[in-house]
């Protein structure tokens, strides 16, 4: 794979993680461009709250639910709405999975490479 293949598969790639109640969640790191959204469907002073930004970053890196996509959120009822979907056990499951490049990382190549 040439590098720069190697980078817009890493972009695009995602994984399907399981959580606590038995939900199949697709998720992918999200792209400069995902962060970008993500700030102006937040608004100004929510871009500035961590804590809530956090949150939103997880949420926004949902693709899909149990092999249904969800959309990009574009505002912030959207992004809380969807912290409400997945709540505590999807958050858990998603942030666990985020933190954990390699892995993410060698799912990717298996879910690339069509196995």
């Amino acid at each position: 794979m040439t590098p720069s293949a190697s980078i817009i598969s890493s972009a695009v790639a995602s994984q399907t993680i399981t959580d606590s109640e038995g939900r199949q969640l697709t998720v992918h790191r999200l792209t400069a461009l995902d962060r970008l959204r993500l700030f102006k469907a937040a608004g100004p002073a929510l871009a500035q709250n961590q804590p809530w930004l956090g949150m939103a970053i997880i949420a926004s890196s949902v693709i899909a639910i149990d092999g249904v996509p969800m959309p990009a959120p574009v505002n912030e009822w959207q992004i809380e709405s969807m912290i409400g979907r997945l709540g505590d056990a999807g958050i858990a499951a998603i942030a666990d999975a985020l933190q954990h490049p390699l892995e993410l990382a060698s799912a990717e190549s298996v879910d690339s490479a069509g196995n």
